[in-house]
């Protein structure tokens, strides 16, 4: 009886359109590499008219990559003494490029309709810089 209760159940799934669910994909650090990447490339499409929104997006993706940081700043902290010493560096690294990136995102609060493209691209390149960085330190310590 219940072999055959089993079947029916099953059959009336798969009646119904009823699949298992997919496996859960692993995010990579290229994943959030690639997906800040795109993120910042997003501020291309801004035009000076909408340049408030374009510093406040340029804010939030700021506070993101910080929030990125201290998590890996964290995950350092559990690391062995050797991965630590190169992580140090790669830190340093991605913090300058953080940096220059506030910086950018000043500069963009800054621009008139003259510079404003070049100040977009400016952004996006350091936001891009930093994405690499990123994925380059996360690499370094998930060895």
């Amino acid at each position: 009886m219940r072999i055959r209760l089993i079947g029916v159940i099953v059959a009336a799934l798969a009646v119904f359109g009823w699949s298992a669910p997919a496996p859960a994909q692993q995010t990579t650090a290229k994943d959030v590499g690639q997906k800040m990447s795109e993120t910042g490339d997003a501020i291309k499409d801004y035009t000076v008219e909408k340049k408030d929104d374009a510093v406040a997006h340029a804010k939030k993706l700021g506070r993101d990559i910080d929030s990125k940081i201290k998590q890996l700043e964290a995950d350092t902290s559990k690391s062995s003494a050797e991965t630590k010493a190169a992580a140090q560096e790669m830190m340093k690294e991605l913090k300058a490029k953080r940096a220059k990136m506030t910086q950018k995102t000043n500069d963009l609060s800054k621009a008139t309709k003259a510079t404003w493209d070049d100040t977009k691209k400016g952004f996006a390149d350091a936001f891009k810089d930093v994405a690499m960085a990123y994925d380059k330190a996360v690499a370094s310590i998930k060895k």
